[in-house]
């Protein structure tokens, strides 16, 4: 039997698979952070061992050795150059660590290193064609075509892009409930749900929360959810903020589409990521609007995750090299 190794390192955890040459998952390890770019090559080399090693421990109860063949390692951030460069250098680390519960049995040319847009394209939807929409704290939109061209949209960071995400419905939210509240703009009850959620004597000590408390991304981005349930419950400047966000993610998309697919093709699109779990029927929203422009398209929720994604591209790769 053959072995892959699936690896998603994400800004918050890396989770490891397993799986066999049959397709079938083993067992699954996770850790915390490998985004190197945040963490540092060491703290996610780290991360990656230990989720390497949580997978493969236990499988060895039934196996007396376990050979990996391919590996496929898909990371935030990972599109340059000397992103790849330091890909590999942890990759090679990881095969010099000899306390690892497994056999390293393959030739660089089965080393996948890429994006985790990719993995999470290809774990979403169970093959590589197709666009993943992820929308979480930041946003990206990914698409591969049968011919394996490529296309991304967005992922540019909270200062620079990250449109339609949940940092940026956050920061619109509290804007708006801002200018409600000096009288620039119309009244909406986000002045009151930020001010009961954050425990705040008056919305003006939105200042000393943001910007003495030193508050980051992540924080920030938690706060959308206040966004969503205005707009559920019917606030008219909750769901206009929800509904530019949606339109910014249709744009993003469309932008896909024409780039990689004829006006024929079939294909679906994943969506991912927090904010499309929300209670004002965002994902409904998108839909609407995205199946207008292209009605043979297919939206799904994901079927698989990353990880998974991750492993099915490792298989791949050694049943390419083979051939």
């Amino acid at each position: 039997m053959r072995y892959v190794l699936g690896i998603d390192g994400g800004g918050s955890k890396t989770v490891c698979i397993l799986m066999d040459d049959t397709h079938q998952i083993i067992d699954r390890g996770q850790a915390g952070a490998a985004n190197y770019q945040s963490i540092g090559k060491a703290a996610a080399l780290k991360s990656i061992e230990s989720a390497i090693y949580q997978a493969a421990n236990e499988a060895l109860k039934l196996t007396n050795s376990i050979k990996i063949t391919s590996l496929c390692l898909g990371l935030a951030g990972v599109s340059r150059a000397e992103d790849m460069k330091i890909v590999k250098d942890i990759v090679k680390e990881l095969q010099n660590n000899h306390s690892l519960p497994i056999i390293w049995d393959f030739q660089p040319s089965n080393i996948v290193i890429c994006n985790d847009a990719l993995i999470a394209l290809v774990g979403g939807i169970g093959h590589a064609v197709g666009i993943v929409v992820a929308v979480g704290t930041g946003s990206i939109v990914f698409g591969r075509n049968s011919q394996g061209e490529t296309k991304r949209v967005g992922g540019w960071g909270y200062i620079l892009g990250d449109e339609g995400s949940a940092y940026q419905i956050a920061v619109g939210g509290m804007q708006a409930a801002l200018k409600a509240y000096d009288g620039r703009e119309k009244y909406t009850r986000l002045v009151e749900d930020f001010q009961q959620h954050l425990n705040l004597a008056s919305i003006e000590d939105l200042i000393e929360v943001i910007y003495r408390r030193g508050w980051g991304v992540k924080q920030i981005a938690a706060l959308a959810p206040i966004v969503d349930s205005a707009a559920a419950s019917g606030d008219e400047v909750a769901n206009h903020l929800i509904d530019d966000a949606v339109q910014e993610l249709v744009k993003a998309t469309s932008t896909v589409i024409e780039a990689i697919f004829d006006s024929d093709s079939v294909f679906e699109i994943v969506t991912t990521g927090s904010v499309w779990r929300g209670k004002c029927e965002m994902q409904a929203r998108f839909n609407t609007s995205i199946v207008k422009k292209y009605p043979q398209v297919n939206i799904i929720f994901p079927r698989f995750e990353p990880a998974y994604g991750a492993a099915l591209l490792a298989l791949q790769r050694l049943v390419e090299t083979e051939q």
